[in-house]
């Protein structure tokens, strides 16, 4: 195969688009990288370290070693006299930025989970495995690392099943651990292979070594009963004691796999020829576009319910997942068919936003290679060069058969910074580079202080804006200064607020203003948010008037009336009020309901709220009391420890955002450099009374 032709048609079940995804530093990028080395997808391995991996295109990401984009690449596959066309995603482990996990996860059918095998289950694996059941996508795992010093592939396999899944099941043994890892065992076909150090294609068949031959006994057993339970007539031959075949337990283990009743497990080291298996078990066990449901979606005009089938005869339908600036062609927005299929210099419908917009020219993407193709269809992942006004989670579809899927949801940014130009000339280019990475990101975002003229930008986390901030240098030749980082606070009520007036009258000489209403205030459970209900009987306010009132107490709950941050979790009813026939408008009920919302809520009990994260630390045993001391020392919860081996422990803990900045190198001070933590959202609490006086203070 041309390495640089992606552009072949196969046969839809013969294409499968996945995607690899782990806890940071668990191998997903060498991972790829060893599968397009073992397709003769690329001639030459990119090492991660050395900042060459064909998928780390960015400069941020060949100078960190870190992924931060998700990029697709397209391998092909032979397996069982078929060739097959593999589309791989590898994507972010870091938290902040977990945004590319989600939107990855929402248009693939299946996926690998790495994990090292000498931790086994880590903190971030446990949340993109919860982003994979969010939207169903069938996956297999992948134990890598068995190489090194305290790989463990039992203990590791028993944290999946402790911490994810009972499904899961073990499908290969390694053969040897730590330094003398050199094989593995199939545990389907009952047959052992090895292999002659990193990077040699050959797979040797050889015995099962005698003293494996217990464990492969237990693990096979296990394995087959599982099988047979997919299918009734295989649980008939089960029982019957007869054996099942080879082809019988492929077809079961395919079936358990894309029902999510299985997770298969595999291990070793994947810079060695163990990809080629996980290759043949990508094609066995995961999705083509064709076995996935059929994708839901609303008719933009009534509302109805409506689906679309995997089927090139279907209408189009599509979602973009991803916008990217292109310094060679524009704007890129990525985007993956559910149905149909679309021509370049054609229009589609972005039917999120009711417009037309033109598709000047498609691209297959490769990393950072593109190849212009004039169609692309039901299955594909591609990219339109040129959309004028489509962002991630848009609906684009057929003119004539308007769709609108379900959107992607993203986690809220919970850290800001103030950034100002570095000159006077750098301006207006920080205001165009900020206006395109907004575009790109979904959780970064940019406001204005209106009392300081401050321009804020938002994000995941601190890694995440030093990015951005680094990205607008780069990319867009814009030097800027920027502040310490903030937390987003959030405001609230604790107790209900049964009766509280707004009423807005004003005379003056010609038609006068008059709006008035009640409120009743309560406060919601956490994380739901502002709710709205409309309680008017007899037509004590008109129903033209109610959207204003909500749209009132809406604009009223953006800066908060404790100190000025977003107010969340509120349910509000307007429940009466009166209005004047000739002075009444939308403007003076907006007005009455922003004015009998903050009377409402300064006697709602109002608290802040703080972010609080999960802290995940792994430490050796002797740097244990120290690191505690230092997470209690930060108002942190220390929620239990356990040992990883090794003389290694974890410290589970939940810490408030704002004790964390610098977090990392102090805990490396503390460990001599021996530490990691891991950090992630947790929840919002409420802020101790001391310090929210002092936040209140400084606003």
């Amino acid at each position: 195969m041309e390495k640089n032709t992606y552009n072949v048609k196969m046969p839809l079940d013969k294409v499968r688009n996945i995607g690899i995804i782990a806890h940071i530093d668990a191998g997903k990028t060498t991972t790829t990288e060893r599968l397009l080395y073992f397709t003769g997808q690329v001639h030459k391995i990119g090492e991660v370290h050395e900042g060459a991996a064909t998928t780390d295109f960015m400069e941020q990401e060949q100078e960190r070693g870190i992924t931060i984009m998700s990029a697709a690449v397209t391998c092909f596959w032979d397996y069982a006299d078929a060739r097959y066309r593999i589309n791989i995603i590898d994507t972010p482990g870091h938290v902040d930025f977990t945004a590319e996990v989600e939107r990855s996860l929402r248009i693939l059918d299946g996926a690998v989970v790495i994990f090292d095998g000498r931790k086994g289950v880590e903190p971030q694996s446990e949340t993109v495995w919860r982003q994979a059941n969010k939207y169903n996508v069938p996956r297999i795992c992948f134990m890598n690392k068995i190489n090194l010093i305290g790989g463990d592939f039992e203990k590791s396999f028993s944290t999946i099943r402790e911490r994810l899944s009972k499904k899961a099941i073990a499908i290969t043994l390694p053969l040897g651990k730590e330094q003398q890892l050199h094989g593995y065992v199939d545990l389907i076909k009952l047959k052992a292979y090895k292999y002659e150090g990193e990077n040699t294609p050959d797979l040797i068949e050889i015995d099962i070594p005698e003293d494996m031959q217990d464990i492969v006994k237990k693990y096979r057993e296990e394995l087959v009963e599982v099988l047979a339970e997919q299918e009734d007539e295989l649980m008939e031959k089960f029982f019957a004691g007869e054996q099942l075949t080879e082809e019988e337990l492929y077809s079961a283990l395919r079936k358990g796999t894309l029902s999510m009743s299985i997770f298969p497990v595999l291990g070793g080291d994947s810079r060695t020829a163990v990809s080629k298996t996980l290759l043949d078990y990508i094609t066995i066990c995961l999705p083509s576009p064709l076995e996935r449901p059929a994708v839901k979606g609303v008719n933009p005009k009534t509302g109805e319910a409506l689906t679309r089938e995997p089927s090139e005869e279907e209408p189009f339908s599509s979602l973009v997942f991803k916008i990217v600036n292109d310094p060679h062609v524009g704007t890129l927005s990525y985007f993956r068919i559910y149905s149909g299929q679309i021509q370049a210099g054609t229009y589609v419908l972005n039917s999120t936003k009711d417009e037309k917009e033109r598709v000047s020219r498609l691209i297959l993407m490769h990393a950072d290679e593109r190849e212009e193709v004039e169609t692309l269809r039901v299955g594909d992942i591609g990219a339109i060069v040129g959309l004028k006004n489509s962002t991630t989670g848009d609906t684009l579809c057929d003119e004539s058969n308007p769709i609108i899927l379900e959107k992607i949801s993203f986690a809220e940014a919970v850290v800001s910074q103030a950034i100002e130009p570095a000159t006077k000339s750098d301006e207006e280019k920080m205001a165009q580079a900020l206006e395109r990475l907004v575009r790109e990101d979904p959780i970064f975002h940019v406001t204005t202080n209106q009392e300081t003229n401050q321009t804020i930008i938002h994000g995941m986390g601190e890694l995440h804006l030093e990015i951005m901030v680094d990205r607008m240098k780069r990319e867009f030749g814009v030097v800027a200064n920027v502040g310490k980082p903030q937390v987003a606070y959030r405001e609230t009520i604790k107790r209900v607020v049964e009766q509280a007036e707004g009423r807005y009258v004003k005379q003056s000489g010609g038609r006068g203003q008059y709006g008035h209403c009640w409120l009743r205030l309560e406060p919601n459970e956490t994380g739901k948010g502002f709710e709205f209900t409309n309680e008017i009987k007899g037509g004590a306010i008109p129903r033209e008037y109610v959207p204003a009132i909500q749209k009132g107490v809406e604009e009223t709950m953006k800066t908060g009336l404790l100190a000025g941050y977003p107010i969340v979790d509120v349910k509000v009813a307007v429940y009466d009020g009166s209005y004047h026939d000739v002075d009444s408008s939308e403007s003076a009920f907006k007005i009455a309901a922003s004015m009998a919302f903050k009377e409402g809520f300064k006697r709602g009990d109002p608290i802040l709220l703080e972010p609080v994260m999960k802290v995940d630390v792994e430490t050796p045993d002797t740097y244990m009391g120290d690191v505690t001391g230092s997470l209690s020392s930060k108002r942190g919860q220390i929620m239990g420890t356990e040992s990883i081996g090794n003389g290694i422990s974890r410290i589970k803990s939940l810490v408030p955002l704002s004790e964390l900045f610098g977090y990392t190198n102090e805990l490396r001070s503390i460990t001599s450099g021996r530490g990691s933590a891991s950090i992630e959202p947790s929840h919002y609490a409420e802020v101790p009374k001391n310090i929210a006086e002092e936040i209140s203070g400084k606003m």
